[in-house]
């Protein structure tokens, strides 16, 4: 009997459970509203407590005999065309850290892209793992690091045979995608797993004309944030599962040792809520969509100063594999300022927030959510940023490293460097320290400084003269970067 995707399971329970007046003697300690404070109330509304309950003893009972959970996850796996399916309240930053310590262990080594979200490095941190780094198809001439090739995890795996799988990041948050399927053969001839995170790709398996879904392309794990691309709440993350390389109990049993032993259901039903919204309605509303984005990107080139990247300038030898032209990425150096003055400028004058954000570009994320009204005020207000850019000229010049002098030496385990003694040391007196910290340009959130990477003068000059023109760091131990953390010499 086939699945029936009518269902949400959570989202239809947790009626129920309303509906009936269900009485809890139990956290949440608001109990259902009540004890909430009136101001909160007045702006979350009453049903964010109402939907508050406990997942078991609640929403389920105490041996969770309702299956509400597993017969939504099953939902999940199947409308995605996985073997199993977990969801996760706590992001996919902890599902990708599960996926990690399912495949790999203390003292192996784990092939990973160095393109990779500060996540996979906390998950590195958190393990003890030795990451065997993958380099990035870098173009060189715009700055910008699409995924790593099949050829290089290739190459990788034949110089460090023992590795016990691969994890690549796809498609990244500029909509890069990688050739999975390559690299998925590449491992499998290995028997080893392919992890992907593909934590902005939850729209891609509902949709031909995007880059092929992750599980579609053999991969082993992949995790994905439904927060992101999808309609589901902040944090709302599922990772997925197939094939026999990874044990499903293993998995599950690696979340469970990261993850909250309270979820929140308003997760979880939002998760199962966008599931039955996509296997019902999805290809229409990514088809409304991709209309959409090719409109919208049409009318940004058409202002002066603009150029909105496209499969053209992302795709071919040397570059990405594959392209999602939701997030439109605009150059904007032709406006001679950065991509931060031109994203300040956007929410103080037009209250609206830039997707990404660097040294010359910005970009919109577009989802099935967007329309006409939500488009039209965006080209609007990117058609004053152009009428006035020479107010924004002059903006502080952003020393960007050429790709070899971006990569540094990896000299101890991320781990071993983490933990180890340290000093804060003037950054002007950092050059050859061993970092101690991640450093981390956000958005997009992929890390410059690993911990026990030797620092360079072009590293450094870059994340200085970065801060100095607006660059957001927030995992460094000092957000000005007068100084870093490094390890402490005996």
């Amino acid at each position: 009997m086939g699945a029936n995707h009518t269902e949400a399971p959570i989202l239809e329970t947790l009626a129920r459970y309303q509906n009936v007046d269900e009485l809890g003697f139990t956290p949440p300690g608001h109990k259902h509203a009540r004890g909430a404070d009136p101001r909160a109330r007045a702006v979350l509304g009453d049903a964010v407590f109402f939907g508050d309950v406990l997942a078991n003893g609640g929403l389920d009972d105490r041996l969770t005999r309702g299956g509400v959970l597993a017969r939504a996850e099953s939902l999940m796996a199947d409308a995605v065309h996985a073997d199993h399916t977990f969801f996760s309240t706590c992001g996919s930053s902890l599902s990708v850290k599960a996926a990690m310590l399912a495949v790999t262990c203390p003292g192996h080594r784990l092939l990973v892209g160095r393109d990779a979200h500060k996540s996979v490095v906390a998950g590195l941190i958190l393990s003890g793992v030795e990451p065997v780094w993958v380099e990035p198809e870098w173009d060189a001439s715009r700055h910008l690091a699409h995924p790593p090739s099949t050829a290089a995890y290739d190459k990788a795996f034949t110089e460090y045979p023992d590795a016990d799988g691969a994890l690549v990041t796809s498609p990244t948050p500029y909509g890069a995608a990688a050739d999975l399927k390559g690299i998925a053969e590449v491992c499998h001839r290995r028997g080893r797993p392919l992890i992907v995170d593909e934590a902005w790709g939850a729209h891609l398996p509902f949709h031909d004309d995007l880059p092929t879904w992750a599980m579609d392309a053999g991969a082993d794990i992949c995790v994905t944030s439904i927060h992101k691309m999808g309609s589901g709440l902040e944090q709302g993350s599922v990772f997925h599962l197939q094939g026999d390389i990874v044990d499903p109990a293993e998995l599950a049993s690696r979340a469970d040792l990261l993850g909250t032993t309270s979820p929140n259901v308003l997760i979880y039903a939002g998760i199962d809520a966008w599931r039955r919204q996509m296997v019902q309605h999805g290809h229409e509303l990514i088809d409304r969509a991709l209309e959409l984005a090719a409109r919208t990107r049409s009318a940004i080139e058409a202002i002066d100063g603009f150029h909105v990247n496209d499969a053209k300038d992302f795709c071919g030898p040397g570059l990405a594999a594959g392209f999602d032209p939701l997030p439109v990425v605009m150059d904007i150096s032709g406006l001679g300022t950065s991509g931060y003055r031109a994203a300040d400028r956007l929410r103080a004058h037009h209250h609206i927030d830039a997707h990404l954000f660097d040294h010359r570009r910005i970009s919109a994320q577009l989802t099935h959510a967007d329309d006409e009204e939500t488009t039209a005020r965006l080209l609007a207000a990117l058609r004053e940023l152009a009428d006035h850019a020479t107010e924004l000229r002059d903006a502080p010049q952003v020393t960007v490293p050429s790709p070899a002098d971006l990569r540094m030496e990896q000299v101890l385990l991320p781990r071993d460097a983490y933990f180890a003694p340290h000093a804060k040391v003037p950054t002007t007196e950092a050059v050859d320290r061993i970092a101690a910290e991640m450093i981390t340009p956000y958005p997009p959130g992929i890390p410059v400084v690993l911990p026990g990477e030797r620092l360079t003068e072009p590293v450094l000059k870059y994340l200085v003269t970065g801060v100095e023109a607006g660059m957001f760091l927030p995992d460094a131990a000092d957000q000005r970067l007068g100084t870093v953390r490094v390890v402490a010499e005996r």
